[in-house]
């Protein structure tokens, strides 16, 4: 039986007596990039939220790769192959640009706290698995092209870069999902290109899928396949960018935020 890639079906989740998700059913195609839109308070970051396991839904079902994740710990979800950054960015400042991307490879390390103590070497286990890790991370910063930061700390680097980072620390998970959270927020419009760049790129070249979330209605315009829009925690409509625009509840939903 084939399942689909990722799918949501009656996802609902309140706190107190507020309904922030109400029955949002949707399914991802392997390889698209399928972006979540909506005004403020839509719902959107609490969808992410429950996707990655910070909140457990109330009710329905979470699937990835056919099988459920509600219920699984956010370290359970990350070494499935889903990888998630944030609105805001969460870097350590005092680490540079390699420290703070080899962070995401921690799901991959075999090395425990006793076979570290015997890396007196670089014929050690422990030794030779980080060199393997540090090569992966050095392909991220080549990708990426943050070589010219590479060992600068990230605290003192541009707003536009330090997202390119966080970017880069999710990517280190080497997930087939990922989650971005507002990937572009804050940026100017030169670092926005870049970053669409970017994750144009992610699509393409490293094959993983994207689910978005993205208030530059522009830019979800030109990069998604199709979009899901979002009001009060309940769905408007789901399609393709143009069939999205062009829907009255829609316009009338982002009107009504602007008045």
């Amino acid at each position: 039986m084939d399942f689909p890639f990722f799918l949501i079906n009656n996802l609902s989740i309140s706190f107190g007596g507020i309904k922030a998700l109400q029955d949002i059913s949707f399914t991802m195609n392997k390889g698209e990039i399928f972006s979540v839109i909506g005004p403020n308070g839509a719902g959107k970051t609490t969808l992410f939220n429950c996707i990655s396991g910070l909140y457990k839904p109330n009710q329905g079902n979470i699937r990835f790769n056919g099988e459920s994740i509600e219920n699984k710990k956010p370290d359970a979800i990350a070494r499935m192959g889903i990888a998630r950054t944030f609105q805001n960015i969460e870097l350590f400042s005092h680490m540079n640009t390699m420290e703070n991307i080899m962070l995401g490879r921690h799901i991959h390390m075999k090395t425990g706290v006793f076979k570290g103590m015997l890396m007196w070497g670089r014929p050690s286990f422990a030794a030779q698995e980080e060199i393997q890790h540090r090569k992966k991370v050095e392909q991220i910063i080549d990708f990426l092209e943050l070589q010219n930061v590479r060992d600068k700390f990230v605290g003192a680097l541009p707003y536009g870069t330090q997202k390119l980072i966080e970017l880069g620390r999710a990517l280190a998970l080497e997930p087939s999902l990922l989650l971005l959270d507002e990937p572009c927020a804050g940026m100017n419009s030169e670092e926005k290109q870049d970053m669409i760049f970017w994750i144009k790129d992610i699509q393409t070249d490293l094959g993983i899928s994207i689910l978005l979330i993205e208030h530059d209605m522009k830019m979800v315009m030109d990069i998604s396949n199709r979009v899901l829009a979002i009001n009060f925690g309940e769905s408007i409509t789901l399609g393709t960018p143009e069939e999205v625009q062009q829907n009255k509840e829609v316009l009338k939903a982002y009107i009504g935020e602007e008045e």
